[in-house]
């Protein structure tokens, strides 16, 4: 018979726990937390039986949560081309220049954004050919709703015939077409790409990433796929997948068919099932037209009879549903969808479902009050601001002054509405702290969240907005042993409110501490653990 792991005691650090606001050690047995409290406490609980760690300072907390990201193509980027420190054209034809001189055949890139690019004018067909020396290329633009692409890989799928296509630049089917195109792997391929991005997450203090798959990003086979490398069970322990899947129903028929599917483990019929696209890609539904381009306002996927359907289908069937969706106008479809199924099948049934949905970049008022209305959690991403909202950023060029009504964080958690954070990864880093950060940091001030707030959303919100035990998420004793190990500069409680002093260590606050984010160094992840297994462990820290 193996030998019962020995409990595991955690001391001389900070641990960031509701039971103890005060706690500086942490016992943990198996898969629970027996124990938290002082330092004085836990020169009684050490003994043979008990394994010590010294923290040695560091701070523990429960392990992150990402509430919408995408494995695979996270798995793909970690590999490819990061275009992101691309500053102008040029830098975007070097870089692909080099891939072609280093032999690449196929060059994949991830990441560029022309909005801060002198001239903001993105690459030709012809351009990417001469750079990339005949190779196929294919470069994703930072929001993912749209790609530039060589003429040799667009003559190979006649991608000039397909609507979306411009001299190379591609959006809505002929992006489809080209993303299926250079996607095309086996099952060996896709579990090494998923496998490195779950590393990678453990390794940033994630115990779970929520999978928002879906058949247009990727054929069902990846998820199937995916849940079979997930989990504290596996071979390789990993982090816990959350897994959705974006398929349009009209039938509870259909919902029941699909909810069966993927060994009875999805969460709902959610994620990115579009109901429009992004603002950078000016994909995004819009009621006025963009600033930059007074033509457009955009692109709906999904008409007000289609979200309805879907939504009648899975609330008849208590099922999750959920839509991607940016725009105000998108917003206006799902609403309206939401209110003919209230009529129809009351708005009991609907808040019972939890339907949830993704983005929600543009709401007003009146839309966020709907929300609240309907039950509608929604997942947010406020490293999108971070990169897209500030004074003379993405926003303002596609928006103008709408820019300050954008990720309205403060006001959609005023009204009652559940947020819970992730990263849309790729889109943005796995970097849960800068999630926090970008949230205090908000280029909107009133709707700047404190840290507390924004830290709830990235892990105990994560959890509920997928249905999960209440008790995941928070440090106390009989909780799931789920958390991550910090080395941080320096510890405090912070707020939002500019006018006010923004942080304390005075502990009669009697509010647990979370790292300083304005400090040189960013908190480090020195352990990941999820249901008492470790994931991760940093060099020289000790390992399990």
């Amino acid at each position: 018979m193996p030998t019962p792991q020995r409990p595991v005691l955690y001391r001389n650090g900070s641990v960031y726990s509701p039971a103890d606001p005060f706690a500086t050690a942490m016992l943990v047995d198996g898969d629970t937390i027996a124990w938290v409290g002082t330092e004085h406490a836990a020169t009684n609980l050490a003994g043979p039986d008990v394994r010590s760690v010294d923290l040695d300072g560091a701070l523990v907390t429960p392990g992150f949560v990402d509430a919408h990201a995408h494995v695979t193509e996270t798995g793909i980027a970690l590999g490819s081309l990061d275009l992101t420190s691309c500053r102008s054209l040029g830098d975007l034809l070097d870089a692909v220049a080099a891939a072609a001189d280093a032999g690449a055949t196929t060059i994949l890139g991830f990441g560029w954004d022309e909005s801060q690019w002198p001239g903001k004018r993105i690459p030709t067909a012809a351009e990417l050919d001469r750079a990339g020396r005949g190779a196929l290329v294919y470069l994703v633009r930072a929001d993912i709703h749209s790609a530039v692409v060589s003429g040799t890989l667009a003559a190979g799928l006649g991608l000039a015939a397909v609507d979306g296509w411009t001299d190379g630049f591609v959006v809505r089917a002929a992006h489809v077409a080209a993303r299926q195109a250079t996607r095309r792997l086996d099952a060996e391929q896709r579990r090494s790409y998923q496998q490195a991005a779950l590393l990678h997450a453990a390794s940033r203090g994630y115990v779970s990433v929520t999978e928002m798959a879906a058949p247009h990003i990727a054929p069902r086979e990846d998820l199937e796929t995916l849940l079979s490398v997930d989990g504290p069970g596996g071979a390789l322990p990993l982090p816990e997948v959350i897994p959705y899947w974006a398929e349009l129903t009209s039938t509870r028929a259909e919902v029941g068919a699909l909810m069966q599917g993927f060994g009875g483990r999805l969460a709902g019929l959610a994620g990115d099932l579009n109901v429009d696209g992004s603002i950078g890609s000016r994909t995004a539904a819009l009621r006025e037209p963009y600033a930059d381009d007074q033509e457009s306002r955009g692109t709906l996927y999904l008409t007000e009879e289609d979200v309805a359907a879907h939504l009648m289908a899975t609330t008849a069937e208590t099922v999750q549903a959920g839509f991607h969706v940016i725009g105000d106008a998108g917003l206006d479809v799902v609403l309206r969808g939401l209110e003919r199924t209230a009529r129809e099948l009351g708005i009991v049934e609907v808040r019972r479902a939890r339907h949830r949905l993704e983005h929600v970049e543009m709401a007003d008022d009146a839309a966020i009050a709907a929300l609240v209305h309907f039950g509608v959690a929604v997942s947010g991403q406020p490293v999108f601001d971070a990169l897209w909202g500030v004074e003379g950023g993405l926003y303002e060029q596609r928006l103008g002054d709408r820019r300050a009504g954008m990720n309205r964080f403060a006001s959609l958690l005023s009204a009652g509405v559940l947020v819970a954070l992730g990263s849309d990864s790729p889109v943005t880093p796995l970097d849960p702290w800068a999630s926090v950060r970008a949230c205090l940091q908000h280029s909107s001030g009133a709707e700047n969240i404190s840290a507390r707030a924004a830290f709830i959303a990235h892990t105990r919100a994560s959890w509920r907005l997928s249905g999960r035990s209440p008790m995941m998420g928070q440090l106390a004793p009989g909780t799931p042993a789920s958390f991550a190990v910090w080395q941080v500069d320096e510890l405090m409680v912070q707020t939002p409110d500019n006018r006010v002093q923004s942080w304390s260590t005075d502990p009669r606050a009697g509010t647990p501490l979370l790292p300083a984010l304005d400090t040189e160094n960013a908190p480090r992840c020195l352990q990941t653990v999820h249901g008492g297994v470790q994931l991760f462990a940093a060099e020289g820290f000790p390992a399990a």
